[in-house]
């Protein structure tokens, strides 16, 4: 996600969760694309080794497309009875026996394992050499090298994201941590590295992530860089703010700690820091730029209203502070309805429940409207008069309009051929007007898009004839014109773009066809190995549920986004659903 980018992108080291299915090996591809794009140093972790049943070549095999550098396999797996029982370090030549909840304890190499294990250290120290030509000669005349060399040529390649470390292991169990906590203590870079990697050239802060409803307010997260920074130091953002460093904490878990100073490489939380926000540095006159994060596509929506209308003020209020805690979330007006976006259903649900539990708001929520238009199929000419005698003076409008169809994405077109003055010159925007306020809703319920009305005659009255009186008759004109001239519906259509593992794509495509989705084209997504771009265009009613979908046919890793294309014609079943859904809608409860 992009909260998940702008905080690791400040880290020294990451490390990547994997599944040891080779056949889930695709699931850990968004996290190393990311961090390869971030030139962000990582390992990655095989967990619940325990259930694995292939062996640890075919998941490399099946990992290494998803990471652009070479995978370093520095363990091998001991299994009694195809189960995992515990593991060789490659790099020490020792071995380890797993106990659940304790300390793995040493043990002598297994018999039967040694040729085994020998195969793969010598790979392992092959792969080490091709950025080590000491090593490179030691490995050519057959000499051992030190443990020392080993640990430094790993550093070396986690640091320089030359080589990525693969480890393994059992969360629930405990085994395999420690050994991996000790690989970070010797493979993970420092916050001088760090600082390079992003820009660093002076002293900085930089902003992971934002918090509100901490007993103290506003919580920003930030990583210092390049120096360090006492409280009431006098700051300036990179969008030019000036900020004043308040309260710094020391972050312990869920406890927090008021320090003076935060030195280079803490992670400390700032308080009331309004003017800093996520993904953005403070310091002096010279600031690093932004990450570059990619943006996820917000497609998923709903049209939400507080329970109590009461509680708009509240709403507004709470929606800005639970959208500066969540990138991925965005609102919008769209057809009269205020619109929460984010990147999926659930984390849609997740943001609304915030609302009601932090902040006390509690939503109502439904799907969006669906923007439908209509348009008509004939051309008519129409007269539209409006006559109104009351005593005094009374009120006179008579138009001669002729309306006709325009090509689709054409909009709106009105001009006037009117002779003898018969509608003069100063009522005709009025007619215009009028016209226009009956294109708002036409026959069918929707707006009115794609049509040409001219203005070819009319009459007037001296006396009674006025602006007002002139847009209504074009008002009532135009209304009797649409509902003659063959009026017909109108669908949004979005052109979608999917990204998914080529496993899954033909399937997805076939699916989508389904839905009256019209295919453009599939090509090997740039960048991605065993990953494709499948371009469609969609109806806007067949978006919703689309994500859920996606993820359902492809082990939760494709991905969408969507943008309106054009209008297409609806006719037949469909379109009377539609238009009797919006008819019903007006009928009194």
């Amino acid at each position: 996600s992009e909260d998940a980018a702008r905080a690791v992108a400040a880290a020294d080291c990451a490390i990547v969760v994997g599944d040891p299915d080779p056949a889930r090996a695709p699931l850990a591809a968004p996290a190393l694309k990311m961090l390869d794009e971030l030139g962000m140093p990582h390992l990655i972790f095989v967990n619940r080794i325990d259930q694995a049943r292939g062996s640890i070549r075919e998941l490399l095999e099946a990992l290494q497309p998803m990471s652009v550098s070479p995978l370093i396999a520095r363990q091998l797996p001991i299994r009694e009875d195809d189960q995992v029982t515990g593991f060789v370090d490659l790099a020490l030549e020792r071995a380890f026996h797993y106990r659940p909840g304790q300390p793995s304890q040493q043990i002598d190499m297994p018999e039967d394992m040694a040729d085994a294990e020998a195969k793969a250290r010598t790979h392992m120290l092959e792969q080490l050499a091709d950025h080590d030509d000491t090593l490179l000669e030691q490995l050519l005349e057959d000499q051992e090298p030190d443990d020392s060399t080993i640990f430094a040529d790993l550093h070396h390649e986690t640091e320089d994201n030359l080589g990525v470390s693969v480890l393994f292991g059992s969360a629930t169990g405990e085994w395999g941590i420690r050994r991996l906590l000790k690989s970070l203590r010797h493979d993970a870079p420092g916050p001088e590295v760090t600082a390079r990697r992003l820009g660093v050239d002076a002293p900085a802060i930089y902003a992971a992530k934002t918090y509100h409803g901490s007993p103290i307010g506003r919580l920003t997260i930030a990583r210092v860089l390049g120096g360090r920074f006492d409280e009431g130091s006098e700051v300036v953002t990179d969008t030019g703010k000036e900020l004043r460093l308040g309260s710094m904490l020391k972050l312990q878990g869920g406890g927090q700690e008021k320090i003076e100073t935060a030195l280079n490489g803490a992670l400390i939380g700032i308080a009331k820091a309004d003017e800093l926000k996520a993904g953005h540095w403070a310091g002096g006159d010279t600031l690093p730029p932004q990450p570059d994060i990619e943006k996820r596509p917000k497609n998923a929506a709903l049209a939400i209203e507080p329970v109590n209308r009461k509680d708009d003020v509240r709403l507004s209020s709470a929606l800005a502070k639970v959208i500066e805690e969540d990138a991925g979330l965005a609102i919008a007006q769209e057809e009269g309805e205020l619109i929460l976006k984010g990147n999926s259903e659930e984390h849609l649900m997740i943001a609304l429940q915030r609302l009601d539990n932090r902040y006390g708001v509690a939503i109502n929520s439904r799907r969006p409207k669906i923007p439908y238009r209509e348009s008509i199929r004939k051309p008519v000419e129409q007269r539209g008069k409006h006559k109104k005698q009351s005593g005094g003076h009374g009120q006179y409008g008579d138009v001669l309009i002729e309306v006709r169809p325009l090509p689709r994405g054409s909009g709106f077109q009105f001009d006037e051929r009117v002779k003898g003055g018969n509608v003069p010159k100063q009522y005709i925007p009025a007619v215009e007007a009028g016209v226009k306020d009956a294109m708002v809703k036409g026959p069918l319920g929707f707006p009115v898009v794609d049509v040409a009305v001219t203005l070819v005659d009319g009459s007037y009255h001296s006396v009674d004839s006025s602006e007002l009186a002139f847009r209504t008759a074009g008002r009532i004109a135009m209304q009797e014109a649409l509902a003659s001239a063959t009026p017909h519906l109108l669908e949004p259509v979005h052109k979608i773009d999917i990204v998914a593992p080529t496993s899954s794509a033909s399937r997805i495509s076939s699916s989508l066809s389904a839905k009256r989705g019209q295919m453009l084209g599939m090509t090997p997504r740039e960048g991605w190995n065993q990953w494709e771009r499948v371009e469609m265009l969609l109806p806007s009613s067949e978006l919703d549920g689309l994500e859920a979908e996606l993820r359902a046919q492809s082990q939760g890793l494709a991905s969408f986004e969507a943008n309106y294309d054009h209008l297409a014609e609806l006719n037949g079943t469909l379109a009377n659903r539609v238009v009797e859904r919006e008819r019903g809608d007006e009928v009194p409860a």
